[in-house]
């Protein structure tokens, strides 16, 4: 009994140790070594591609960029995953202790039962009772033999309840390993497709030169201009107009505090953040948890209407909710863009919007 004891205890403590290690999160990678460009002649300069060229480059740098956010997603929400079934096996590893000691505190009372009958000569209580002599102990007997019996049956049933209960935490258990090693593989392969999309970018950016590198830029910030100036046409800042709340100033607050710090994919602070982690942080700073990733938050968060929204709001961008940012009012939004960027201002309408939802509804 007492090795079956120390085998259980052992493994429910190893089970703790185990899920420590595996809901580790992952290493962050290291940005490729840029490819090296052949050096022009100091006679001849290199003849800059044309403008359509340039915005193939920036089309396809989004799309790049946009893929690893959408993997991003992922790996944050395989760990976020990771954490919750963790704590649900280190629970359960810990019922399966109590519950053991229970059951070995019920036997030690069986035990001491089977004692008592064998030190009165091994005779049934009910024999005993029949060869008593004495009306009054008859009586008596019997009102404690009775007592005894539905003692020694809520014991008995007792036992099989707790037995029934560690054989249920042990399957409990053994599901949630086998979900955390299934999500175990959901980030690290979200966690390739990060790389490998950044990675290609990267390679993309650097075989530019320095002059096609500052138009690319230019055309950046044009086509953002263009899609906020095509938001901000349809009249829409004339019906927002609604004030932050309490808990919407502090996040707000949060978030412009952060400008200027990098992007980094998995990031929740404090000196990098990725576009979910900013949001996520800036709202559990306001006193105000949050699901972690953009597309959770377009999930769980009440939505509102854009005319409707206020600074704090969340929006989210893309159809496949890949993007997030915060509102803070005029029109602007502050978030944390992509892999080689900062957080920063930007106009609300330079992306897509998919949907507002507001935390605090």
């Amino acid at each position: 009994m007492r090795a079956a004891k120390r085998g259980l205890i052992t493994a429910a403590v190893t089970v703790v140790c185990a899920v420590t290690v595996l809901a580790a999160p992952g290493t962050a990678f290291a940005s490729p070594t840029p490819t090296p460009t052949a050096t022009p002649s100091p006679k001849t300069s290199p003849t800059p591609p044309p403008s359509k060229d340039l915005e193939a480059v920036r089309e396809k740098l989004d799309k790049l960029y946009h893929d690893a956010a959408v993997a991003t997603d992922a790996y944050n929400a395989a760990e976020e995953k990771a954490q919750q079934q963790s704590a649900e096996i280190v629970e359960l590893a810990k019922k399966i202790v109590q519950g053991q000691q229970k059951l070995d505190r019920l036997k030690d009372r069986a035990g001491a039962a089977a004692r008592a009958q064998y030190r009165m000569g091994g005779l049934p209580p009910q024999a005993q009772l029949m060869l008593s002599d004495d009306p009054g102990q008859f009586l008596d007997g019997a009102g404690r033999l009775l007592q005894g019996e539905r003692a020694t049956k809520g014991l008995i049933g007792e036992m099989t309840r707790t037995q029934q209960d560690l054989k249920q935490y042990a399957q409990d258990a053994s599901a949630q390993w086998e979900k955390l090693e299934a999500g175990r593989k959901a980030k690290a392969a979200a966690k390739k497709k990060i790389k490998q999309q950044i990675t290609e970018a990267e390679k993309l950016e650097n075989r530019l030169e320095k002059k096609e590198k500052e138009r690319l830029a230019k055309l950046e910030r044009e086509a953002a201009a263009k899609a906020q100036t095509a938001w901000l046409d349809t009249g829409i800042l004339k019906e927002i107009n609604s004030k932050a709340s309490k808990q919407g100033k502090k996040a707000v607050e949060f978030a412009t505090a952060q400008i200027g710090k990098p992007y980094e994919w998995g990031a929740e602070g404090p000196k990098t953040f990725d576009c979910s982690g900013l949001t996520s942080q800036a709202w559990a700073n306001a006193g105000h948890p949050i699901p972690r990733t953009s597309q959770e938050q377009w999930k769980q968060l009440k939505h509102v209407d854009i005319k409707d929204m206020r600074p704090g709001d969340l929006i989210i961008y893309f159809d496949d909710a890949s993007h997030v940012a915060m509102y803070v009012g005029d029109g602007a939004i502050i978030h944390a863009p992509r892999p080689g960027r900062t957080v920063t201002l930007a106009g609300a309408g330079e992306m897509p919007i998919l949907a507002v939802v507001r935390p605090d509804a």
